[in-house]
């Protein structure tokens, strides 16, 4: 692994294990819409990219983007109402940010969540003192796989992307990370260590109290 400039993590599923209320959100979004889907059929077919173009897929009549980021609204206000009373940072997150801010690492955020679900996150776990800033997929045309957000995130921290080490938990987020052109560690949200290396992880955690040797090489 090499020594990286910057560090730009994804959110959901990597600073908060969050996954399972974003899944009860989407079975809601399907009954509050009449939709005949089941979460697997959804996550197999429908579910990658920004919520522009998972909403165009569920709702192909309608091409208005404006249009369909409101009507994916529902899910993610539906998600914030659910996660609210069970907002946790990954074991280890705040002590490695600290570390990091200490020694001067630009740090940024490239999540497919929107605005409202970065703020979110950020207010309950008092992150804005550590990130310098942050993308949500409703600042890009192509969502995770496509390496656009990661490249819009290097941009903002003025750093070339091949200098940033990415972190990411899903197979979309490590292939967009990687298509940009940056090292990937994997946190164990979804898939377990072994699987993360195969995606093409450098390295694969647990949490964030796993990094400490790592952070002793970066001289932190």
């Amino acid at each position: 692994m090499n020594t990286p400039k910057a560090l730009i993590f994804d959110m959901d599923g990597t600073l908060v294990d969050n996954m399972a209320y974003h899944k009860q959100s989407w079975i809601s979004f399907f009954e509050f819409h009449n939709l005949d889907m089941d979460y697997e059929t959804f996550d197999t077919k429908f579910h990658k990219g920004s919520l522009v173009e998972i909403m165009a897929r569920l709702f192909p009549e309608i091409r208005n983007p404006k249009e369909l980021f409101q009507i994916g609204s529902y899910k993610e206000a539906k998600y914030r109402e659910l996660y609210r009373p069970h907002v946790k940072a990954i074991e280890g997150l705040h002590p490695f940010l600290t570390a990091l801010s200490k020694n001067n690492y630009p740090l940024g955020i490239a999540t497919m969540g929107d605005q409202h679900n970065i703020d979110f996150i950020f207010e309950a776990l008092n992150l804005d003192p550590f990130f310098h800033s942050t993308t949500g997929g409703h600042e890009v045309t192509h969502g995770k796989p496509h390496p656009e957000i990661f490249l819009t995130a290097a941009k903002k921290l003025n750093t070339d992307p091949a200098d940033c080490l990415a972190f990411e938990d899903t197979r979309s987020g490590i292939t967009a990370a990687k298509a940009a052109g940056m090292e990937v560690i994997g946190v164990s949200t979804m898939f377990d260590k072994k699987t993360l290396l195969e995606l093409g992880c450098v390295k694969a955690i647990d949490d964030f109290t796993e990094l400490k040797s790592v952070l002793s090489t970066w001289e932190v």
